[in-house]
């Protein structure tokens, strides 16, 4: 296959699921746990916490849930291990992945280590539901920083992917029959399917899939019945079989077409995202409405405070935090003492000081006074050489914006303008067709053909100039469609692209035309069989990584060079306040880094 998207398409691991309010949760032993439940005060501070959790307060639900925390401890296990499911999910949710770990981790040692765990009674099986949650979330924590983290190194890359499989698998595990125990193994089901994906193990993948579908269909459970189905239509786009992809995102979307809930609004937009590329490469321009309902939902969807509070919410009512800060200000009050005892003698020696460096003033003053003068002119000089890189700099990107402006402008010129006249022409030919009651003059056949030759020659040039696809799609489906038209029998161009928004128009165009010269760098010089493009946002920022299996470079001697290329690019970066990296060395590949900060869309205010 042609170079496939593996990580645009809609892959939906780590569904989101409220903690139970488990009343009669086993934990230690059926005595103490009995006595527990008495303890009136803990659960109904516990049902507060978990209501602030549902109504997706995560600020006020985490700063509770950490009191609560340190209140039940030691007095309520089962307390203990719930409030500790809502920290991690809640952490979970805000993307702080490996914040949640640490505490579905400390529920899972924890339980494991609780005997209580072996009887077999209906409190029991509360706690094992609660259990294999844990697995779950851990394993949709470690697949999250897989596919996010993919700057990592391969070490790490590794430890994050065999600790997301054994953690699916330990539900898998589980074979009770209980309703909801299995809606919890539907869902590392659908998640193993996606992890599949993007390891191109299709047959596994679809296998997975298929089996979520079979059981949240069983459970009436609608909305992941649309995220497993979601995954199963991801396979068959990546096989190109758009027809059979096109038919499972409609039946995705129908299924929670009247659900408003938040969790549905997000799976819709992945399924309208994707059912529009379908729809595109079956030529069936619908697809521009249903991108644009996908971009306008993901718009909607975006909170960027809710990071902040977390993280404010974390420092304040960590215990450990807490106790440092302590401990700092107490070794702050002691210092403070001793700096005043020690001021006094070292008073003293400061004058004694004072005099001697008086004696020596006048030799000292004539010494200063040349070294000031030889550092004033290196500043100047230093001045002079940064306005100089700046303005040439400045002067290069001119070119450049100059250049992507003009391209843009004879794009439109000749899709909007140049191609309906052709199109007008052509109608008043096939008019005048009409007026001959006998031969039609061979003419008028030649005329409309070299018509339809010069449209296609203006839509194809219109392409080269500026990717009609950008425009009209955003980067994600444009480097995809980069990908399809450079990969040949000599290389394969693959890419992995995240969850991307459509941005400001001039920041696109910017952005794949950096990419495009990376690209092409790597067809002229690399000599590679294979290459990736990967393109990630996270915090405001878009991840840009490329690399390549080619001969590489010495990179000492390549931006020695001067003239366009890599210097051209780098200007560019610069500019738009963005961070460059090159890895590479003689016949070992090249790996390229770019961040960049985020120009946003502006929007537009109806009245």
């Amino acid at each position: 296959m042609k170079g496939l998207n593996k990580v645009f398409l809609f892959l939906f691991f780590g569904v989101v699921f409220k903690a139970l309010p488990i009343e009669k949760e086993a934990v230690s032993s059926t005595a103490s746990f009995s006595m527990q439940l008495n303890d009136s005060t803990l659960i109904k501070s516990f049902k507060s916490v978990d209501q602030l959790y549902k109504d997706k307060k995560f600020d006020l639900a985490l700063k509770n849930a950490f009191i609560l925390l340190d209140s039940s401890k030691y007095r309520n296990n089962s307390i203990f291990y719930k409030t500790n499911f809502i920290i991690g999910n809640i952490f979970y949710e805000t993307l702080s992945f490996k914040d949640g770990i640490k505490y579905f981790r400390i529920n899972v040692d924890s339980m494991l280590k609780d005997s209580l765990l072996l009887d077999n009674n209906d409190k029991i099986l509360e706690a094992k539901l609660l259990l294999i949650q844990n697995y779950l979330r851990l394993g949709s924590s470690y697949h999250k920083l897989k596919e996010r983290d993919y700057l990592e190194g391969t070490d790490k890359l590794n430890k994050y992917r065999d600790s997301t499989l054994f953690y699916y698998y330990k539900v898998l595990d589980f074979n009770d029959l209980n309703k909801t125990y299995l809606d919890t193994k539907a869902k590392a089901y659908s998640n193993l399917s996606a992890f599949y994906i993007n390891d191109s193990l299709y047959d596994l993948a679809t296998k997975y899939a298929n089996k979520s579908i079979e059981i949240h269909k069983l459970n009436n459970n609608k909305i992941n019945q649309a995220a497993a189905l979601g995954n199963l239509a991801s396979i068959y786009l990546i096989k190109e079989d758009f027809n059979l992809a096109k038919k499972i995102y409609l039946e995705g979307l129908e299924l929670i077409k009247n659900d408003n809930s938040a969790k549905a609004v997000r799976f819709k937009a992945s399924l309208y995202a994707n059912l529009s590329w379908a729809m595109y490469k079956l030529k069936d321009y619908k697809a521009y409405e249903f991108q644009e309902i996908s971009y306008g939902i993901k718009d909607e969807l975006r909170d960027t405070e809710i990071r902040g509070i977390v993280k404010t919410i974390k420092a304040e009512y960590d215990v450990d935090t807490v106790k440092k800060l302590v401990l700092k200000e107490e070794e702050n009050k002691r210092l403070k003492n001793q700096r005043t005892f020690w001021m006094l003698g070292i008073g003293g020696l400061i004058i004694i000081i004072t005099l001697l460096y008086v004696l020596n003033f006048y030799k000292l003053r004539q010494k200063n006074l040349r070294l000031e003068l030889t550092q004033t002119q290196l500043v100047q000089y230093q001045n002079l050489e940064k306005i100089k890189s700046d303005a040439q700099v400045r002067i290069l990107n001119a070119t450049i914006d100059g250049k992507e402006s003009e391209r843009k402008q004879i794009a439109e010129t000749l899709h909007d303008s140049v191609s309906a006249l052709l199109s007008s022409a052509n109608l008043h030919l096939q008019a005048a067709r009409g007026l001959f009651k006998g031969d039609i003059p061979i003419e008028i056949d030649k005329s409309q053909h070299i018509i339809k030759e010069a449209s296609q020659t203006i839509r194809d040039l219109s392409h080269t100039l500026v990717s009609s696809v950008l425009l009209k799609f955003g980067l994600k489906y444009a480097l995809k469609d980069m990908a399809d038209k450079y990969s040949n029998s000599q290389i394969k161009i693959d890419t992995r692209v995240g969850e991307t928004r459509r941005y400001e128009q001039n920041f696109e165009i910017k952005v794949y035309n950096i990419i495009q010269e990376f690209i092409n760098n790597i067809l002229k010089h690399s000599k590679a069989e294979k290459a990736m493009i990967k393109l990630d946002e996270s915090d405001g920022k878009l991840y840009l990584r490329i690399s390549d299996d080619g001969v590489g470079f010495d990179k000492k001697k390549i931006i020695k060079k001067e003239g366009l290329g890599l210097n051209q690019i780098d200007a560019r970066i610069q500019m738009m306040q963005g961070e460059f990296h090159i890895d590479t060395a003689p016949k070992n590949g090249t790996v390229i880094k770019v961040i960049l900060p985020i120009l946003e869309k502006k929007k537009i205010n109806l009245v």
